[in-house]
């Protein structure tokens, strides 16, 4: 892909040291590598003010070796950023100075509202319209920021991170949640959240997500936009937060480094929804260091769809013509629209996106295109797609390859899906099938043809040049389409 080459993020957190290195600057960065350390570099700064020296020399091995692998892998542009650890102990400037003499850049010390700001343009780039409160708990603390209607709205900063909450309550639950009730009691931030989503953000509520998903038996195990209703979430934290860990049913499902902390961090999210009322809890994957490329970004990237961006660019890697995949979106939806589907816009987005990840993959085996098109998209790196809206991708593009048969589809699969989503699949599927018994994935030969709706007539019309593409084939794909709105086939010339 053309841009910029390999751009890395050093992130500094309370908990982790983490190097993330991107393929590039763009509205859907590509994650090349990804390594964290949990130092623990805030451990003991509640409670001595100062960073710990073991953690600090822990954290400094590892970004020399960061240093190094960023290096090897030819990076471009690399940013250091630190977040409460650093900033609040009496020996942190001595710290950052030690990372700057390593990497030869000095690191950005975040503020609480600037953390907040970046973490809130995290959200942005990676969910569809939000409409909530993003709140990221690192490990000395909680930043929330009111997201809407693309912009970012006021923010506040609270002293309850999971390392610092264990130590300033003396690793006892109830005092930990009576200093959690006290802080956030008159949070403004949270009291104009009612009703609206809180989109959570953060290493220790990620862990909490992925034990409630393996509790369920959740059958995709994405974490970006996994969301759970404010009711069963509040129930959730409150047996994480009184129960001991390791007697919790999963918990393997979560490492063994992020399990002490897993009370406190549910501590704060149970009170979180006591006091915002939310009416649901989403996952973001993204956070500050994709709040910060994103930041970066021209206004015109910016603006964006980030699914759109995504399949495009899958499209330009995977697909044997990148035009073809373009002239899908608008030729589908005339052929939808003759059939008397309607769309909402969110519906016209996903199918666009269908319609780019099409042919992703036609070097498969024909026998395993439809199942391996399946798993490539319902558990690819997408962002701006909620769950539902997954499984309609990866099922219409199913329904592309194997034709419209449901046995080898896993029922997981299409529980994530609502009956609405799960006929426009079937619907696009079919309309797929006879675009590419036109085509031959070809470019420049679907936008010459088009359908007709007369009646209960469903007809496709050819130009005459193409007249020898009409066969039995392309006449049994038709066919089954006009069923799914029962209508009667017909095919043209001009």
């Amino acid at each position: 892909m053309n841009g910029s080459g390999p751009v890395a993020i050093i992130d500094i957190g309370s908990n982790s040291v983490r190097l993330v290195v991107y393929e590039r600057m763009s509205r859907t960065p590509m994650p090349l590598f990804n390594e964290k350390e949990l130092a623990g570099l805030g451990r003991g700064v509640a409670t001595t003010g100062r960073l710990n020296d073991e953690a600090v020399a822990t954290s400094l091995d590892a970004i020399r070796r960061f240093k190094v692998l960023c290096e090897q892998m030819g990076v471009k542009t690399m940013h250091v950023l630190a977040t409460a650890a650093a900033r609040d102990a009496s020996n942190g400037p001595e710290f950052l100075n030690s990372v700057e003499s390593i990497t030869g850049l000095h690191p950005a010390l975040l503020s609480g509202p600037e953390e907040a700001r970046l973490s809130a343009m995290g959200v942005l780039s990676g969910i569809h319209k939000p409409d909530g409160i993003a709140g990221d708990l690192g490990g000395g603390s909680l930043e929330v920021v009111d997201v809407k209607n693309g912009r970012i709205g006021i923010g506040e900063t609270f002293p309850l991170g999971g390392l610092r909450l264990e130590e300033v309550s003396d690793r006892t639950v109830r005092k930990a949640e009576k200093i959690v009730v006290e802080a956030l009691a008159n949070s403004k931030v949270l009291s104009g959240g009612q009703g609206r989503a809180f989109y959570a953000i953060g290493g220790t509520w990620r862990s909490l997500a992925r034990l409630h998903m393996r509790q369920k038996g959740y059958p995709l195990h994405i974490m970006h936009q996994y969301s759970m209703p404010a009711s069963e979430a509040l129930e959730f934290c409150r047996m994480v937060a009184r129960r001991d860990a390791e007697s919790l049913d999963s918990i393997e499902a979560v490492s063994k480094s992020r399990r002490a902390l897993l009370p406190y961090g549910a501590i704060v999210l149970e009170q979180l929804i006591r006091v915002m009322k939310p009416s649901e809890i989403v996952l973001s994957a993204l956070g500050v260091r994709e709040g910060l490329l994103y930041d970066l970004l021209p206004d015109a990237e910016k603006a964006e769809d980030p699914l759109i961006a995504a399949s495009e660019e899958l499209a330009v890697l995977r697909s044997r013509s990148p035009g073809h995949a373009r002239e899908l979106g608008p030729w589908s939806g005339q052929a939808l629209a003759a059939m008397g589907f309607e769309e909402t816009e969110d519906e016209q987005r996903l199918r666009i996106a269908a319609c780019l990840l099409a042919d992703i993959g036609w070097r498969g085996h024909p026998d395993y295109r439809g199942e391996q098109s399946l798993n490539l998209i319902s558990h690819g790196a997408f962002v701006g797609i909620d769950h539902p809206g997954r499984a309609y991708l990866a099922l219409a593009n199913y329904y592309r390859h194997e034709g419209l048969v449901d046995e080898n589809i896993s029922s997981r699969i299409r529980e994530l899906a609502t009956t609405r989503l799960m006929e426009r699949a079937r619907a696009l599927g079919a309309v797929l099938r006879v675009a590419y018994m036109i085509s031959g994935s070809m470019a420049g030969v679907i936008p010459r043809t088009r359908f007709e709706a007369q009646g209960d007539q469903l007809t496709l019309v050819l130009p005459h040049d193409k007249a020898a593409l009409i066969g039995s084939r392309l006449s049994r794909r038709v066919t089954q389409l006009a069923k799914l709105s029962a209508m009667t086939p017909r095919i043209v010339l001009e």
